[in-house]
C-alpha cells in the first residue's frame, strides 16, 4: 500500500494489525524496562546511557535514518529521531520519556522491579508504564504503517525521547531552544499522562503547577534542659507544629491568601471509587471544600512531605533548637509559581509563632498548564480515541499532578496544537511499588494513537 492511501486504513484494519503486532511490540517494551535507568541515580548514568542506545536502535529499525542521542552539559541522553512524510502531511512530534524513577525498597514488591513480570491483566515492573510504555505505544503506532504492510506513515514523525524528566527536565528548556528546528511540528502529542478509567479514555487538559520550599524555624541557639526552661522559652517543634496548623482550616482547606482556584470538568468522581484509588482508610473524612474533581485538579494543595526534628527513639529531655519541614504546593491552572511562592511566603513571614526564625528556601518550582482543547487535531484525537475504545468517548481530564514540561513546549511552539495522552490508569502505581501496566488498555493506547496518525493525515 502506497503513503498516499494508508490515511484511507479502516479501523477494522488498524485493530487487527495492532494485534497481530502487539508480541512484538510487548518484547521490546519488556527489553527496555530491563534497562535500569534511573536518572536520579548518578550510580546509574551509564544505564540511562544505555537505555538512550536501545532507544536510538528501534528507531533505526523502523526506517528512521536521523537518529541521534543529544543532551545539554550535565544533561541526560535524550533521543531525536525524524522520518518524513508525503508531500503536504502535518508533521507529527511523539514524545515520551525513557527514564524512570528509582525503585526504592525491593521487599515492597511483589516481583522484582526490573523484571517484567506478567500477573493477571497487568504487566508489571518500573517504568512498565511511566514512560517506557510511551515509547513503546508510538512504535506500536507506526508499526501499523510500517513495511512489513509494504506502508509508509501518512504523516511526518519526529520522535522526542527525553532522559531526565523524572528529575524535573532541568535541560528541557534549552535542548528545546538548541534543536528547535528540528522538533517543530504541527501537532505535539505528549504520551506521559493517562485515562479516566480502564474502559474510558481521557485527553488531559489542566495540570498542577508546583512550588517545594524548605522551612526551618530558629528558637535557640543551642539545645537546653526541657525541665530547667519548659514553660518559658519555645521549643522550634512547637513553633514549628503551630506554624504548619496555620495554613489550613478546621475543614483542611488552604488558609494561604492569593492562591488561585478555578472550575473543573464536569466529571463525576464517585465516592467508592474515590476511596478505593486513594487508598484512605474507611472512615478518613475528605479535606477542602468544592467539587471533588475541583480539589484534585484546579484548587491548589499543600502537603507536607518532609520533617526533620529528633527521632522519637533515643530522643533527650530538651528543647530543640531548630525544626524543618519540606512543603509540596501544588498551584492550580491560571496561577503563577512566582504568584504562589510569595504568597507561601507571605503567609509563614505573618503566621511564625513566638519570634521565631524563619528561613524559606525554595527548593525547584513548575508552571501550572490549561490547554485549549479546541481545534482539528483535538477533533481527530477525540474520533480516533472514541473508535479504538468502541464507542466510548474521551474525558477532558484534569491532573493533580505536575508535568511542567508540557508548558515548556506550549511555550516554544505556540503554533503547535499540544495533545497530552497516555497509558496509565487510576491503578497503575507509577512512582510507587508495583507499578502495572494494562495489557488490554495499552492495546487501545496503541490503536488509537495509529488512528490518530491517519486522522491527522486526512
Amino acid at each position: 500500500m502506497s503513503e498516499e492511501t494508508t490515511a484511507g486504513l479502516s479501523t477494522e484494519t488498524v485493530r487487527s494489525r495492532v494485534a497481530e503486532l502487539m508480541p512484538g511490540i510487548r518484547s521490546d517494551l519488556e527489553d527496555l524496562v530491563r534497562i535500569e535507568s534511573v536518572s536520579a541515580d548518578p550510580a546509574r548514568a551509564s544505564e540511562v546511557q544505555r537505555s538512550a542506545e536501545a532507544v536510538v536502535e528501534l528507531f533505526r529499525a523502523e526506517g528512521f535514518d536521523d537518529v541521534r542521542i543529544v543532551s545539554i552539559d550535565g544533561g541526560a541522553p535524550a533521543v531525536i529521531a525524524h522520518r518524513p512524510g508525503p508531500d503536504g502531511a502535518p508533521t507529527v512530534l511523539l514524545y515520551a520519556h525513557h527514564d524512570v524513577q528509582p525503585e526504592n525498597d525491593h521487599a515492597l514488591w511483589d516481583s522484582p522491579p526490573f523484571e517484567p513480570t506478567e500477573r493477571g491483566d497487568r504487566l508489571y515492573a518500573r517504568g512498565a508504564a511511566d514512560d517506557k510504555a510511551g515509547i513503546a505505544a508510538h512504535l506500536g503506532a507506526l508499526r501499523v504503517f510500517g513495511e512489513h504492510y509494504g506502508d509508509t506513515p501518512p504523516v511526518g514523525v519526529t520522535m522526542f525521547i527525553e532522559g531526565e524528566e523524572e528529575v524535573g527536565s532541568e535541560t528541557l528548556p534549552e535542548l528545546l531552544r538548541e534543536h528547535q528546528e528540528a522538533l517543530r511540528a504541527d501537532v505535539i502529542v505528549i504520551a506521559d499522562s493517562g485515562n479516566w478509567d480502564i474502559g474510558v479514555p481521557a485527553l488531559t487538559t489542566s495540570l498542577r503547577g508546583l512550588v517545594r520550599v524548605d522551612v526551618e524555624v530558629r528558637t535557640l541557639t543551642h539545645a537546653v534542659h526541657s525541665g530547667m526552661w519548659g514553660g518559658l522559652v519555645p521549643d522550634a517543634i512547637m513553633a514549628l507544629i503551630r506554624l504548619l496548623a496555620s495554613l489550613y482550616d478546621d475543614d483542611g482547606a488552604l488558609t494561604i491568601e492569593g492562591l488561585h482556584s478555578g472550575p473543573a470538568a464536569d466529571v463525576e468522581y464517585p465516592e467508592e471509587r474515590l476511596r478505593a484509588e486513594s487508598g484512605a482508610t474507611a472512615d478518613v473524612h475528605w479535606v477542602g471544600r468544592g467539587p471533588v474533581v475541583e480539589r484534585l485538579w484546579t484548587q491548589p494543595a499543600l502537603t507536607i512531605t518532609g520533617l526533620d526534628a529528633p527521632k522519637v527513639d533515643g530522643a533527650s529531655n530538651t528543647l530543640s533548637p531548630t525544626a524543618r519541614a519540606k512543603l509540596s504546593l501544588r498551584i492550580a491552572p491560571g496561577d503563577t509559581t512566582e504568584s504562589a511562592l510569595a504568597a507561601l511566603t507571605a503567609h509563614l513571614e505573618k503566621h511564625v509563632p513566638w519570634g521565631a526564625t524563619l528561613t524559606v528556601t525554595t527548593v525547584d518550582t513548575g508552571e501550572a498548564t490549561a490547554i485549549d482543547a479546541t481545534g482539528p487535531a483535538y477533533d481527530a484525537a477525540r474520533a480516533a480515541f472514541t473508535e479504538a475504545w468502541d464507542g466510548t468517548e474521551p474525558v477532558d481530564m484534569g491532573v493533580g499532578g505536575s508535568i511542567p514540561f508540557i508548558a515548556e513546549f506550549l511555550e516554544t511552539f505556540p503554533e503547535a496544537s499540544v495533545l497530552v495522552t497516555g497509558v496509565e490508569d487510576p491503578d497503575t502505581r507509577a512512582h510507587g511499588a508495583n507499578e502495572g501496566l494494562h495489557l488490554a488498555e495499552f492495546e487501545r493506547v496503541v490503536v488509537a494513537e495509529a488512528l490518530l496518525l491517519r486522522n491527522l493525515a486526512r
